[in-house]
């Protein structure tokens, strides 16, 4: 039998984070805390739907939170709780219920990574801005120990977005850094195949979600033509992975996708994104969706349970001014897990 207590918290960000869709100046979660009343035992998870992104990200929110914790408690199963149209109240429990097993050193998974025995590498993100901003910030980035940036495009005039990536080139050749770009679906479907053609000129790793989601024949088509490698990321938010991830996989056929579990309803929905993606080759890596570090940590662990070594997008813990105390630590350009930071 489980009791549940539930925290709003506002996470305030010391500098505006702009994308092509939204500018974020702060950040409300919710901190939900588990009980097992037979142990005792407390768990902590965190539910937080993303403005203008995520699919519950509605009005009512918070009473809908507590409903379902509600009926989790009543039904002591995830399964039995229907949270199809709420991946973020889904990954808050899921998450609380893995913190509840957590060790006297809050790990949730016995790994190399959660051992302090290996590191997870993580890329360095560049936010909107003027041209000259994200280029500072990207020297910054590449000064303090990352060997993978990525920028977010599409808000720019898009020369300007090329000049900036062109100017990083001239210095920074690809075998030295790594640039991914992140669209967030700016990109015309009549117009995208030019611009990717541009944007190849600078040796880009990959570009996410070019064109708005929904869109599957466009995006088949400029995966097969692209000369840079596309990565789903959007496109994966309220799609039902049971019913409709292998056809989106076979259909669309990206190189990449982009798993956020806090969006797409949870690590244990995403494990079922990558065995689909096994199945056609399809690599992927995991971003975190502006999580309080408390939702960062659970992503981190369970990314650690995987043989990956491809870069993953977990820097943003630092953006707050008032973020939660953790043990990961974020040093050039890779993640440890150490003892708790204040």
């Amino acid at each position: 039998m489980y009791t549940y207590s539930l925290r709003k918290h506002v996470l305030k960000f010391i500098n505006p984070a702009k994308t092509s869709r939204n500018v974020f100046t702060e950040r409300a979660i919710y901190l939900i805390t588990l009980v097992d009343v037979s142990t005792g035992k407390q768990g902590v998870g965190e539910a937080a739907p993303l403005s203008l992104l995520s699919i519950d990200d509605v009005s009512d929110y918070e009473a809908i939170l507590h409903n379902k914790l509600q009926e989790f408690c009543e039904a002591r199963n995830l399964e039995d709780v229907d949270l199809v149209n709420f991946p973020s109240v889904r990954f808050g429990i899921e998450t609380a219920l893995r913190s509840l097993t957590a060790d006297d050193k809050g790990r949730m998974y016995d790994t190399p990574f959660t051992r302090g025995e290996e590191q997870i590498p993580v890329n360095g993100l560049v936010w909107m801005n003027d041209a000259e901003t994200m280029y500072q910030e990207a020297i910054a980035k590449i000064n303090a120990g990352f060997n993978v940036i990525k920028f977010k495009v599409g808000a720019l005039d898009f020369d300007d977005e090329c000049r900036l990536l062109e100017k990083i080139r001239r210095d920074y050749s690809a075998f030295r850094i790594t640039l991914r770009v992140d669209a967030n679906g700016a990109f015309k479907p009549d117009e995208a195949m030019e611009q990717l053609c541009e944007l190849s000129k600078f040796e880009l790793h990959s570009i996410e979600q070019p064109i708005a989601t929904n869109q599957w024949d466009d995006m088949a088509r400029l995966c097969a033509e692209s000369p840079i490698d596309i990565a789903l990321d959007e496109e994966l938010i309220g799609v039902n992975v049971y019913n409709q991830g292998a056809k989106l996989l076979d259909y669309i056929k990206p190189h990449y996708l982009i798993l956020k579990p806090n969006l797409i309803g949870g690590v244990s929905i995403a494990d079922k994104w990558i065995t689909q993606a096994r199945k056609v080759d399809v690599d992927w890596w995991a971003t975190s969706a502006l999580e309080s570090n408390v939702g960062l940590n659970a992503i981190a662990q369970w990314v650690s349970t995987y043989d990956t070594t491809l870069h993953q997008g977990l820097g943003t813990g630092g953006l707050f001014t008032n973020n939660l105390d953790t043990r990961l630590l974020l040093q050039k350009g890779v993640m440890s897990y150490a003892e708790p930071s204040k």
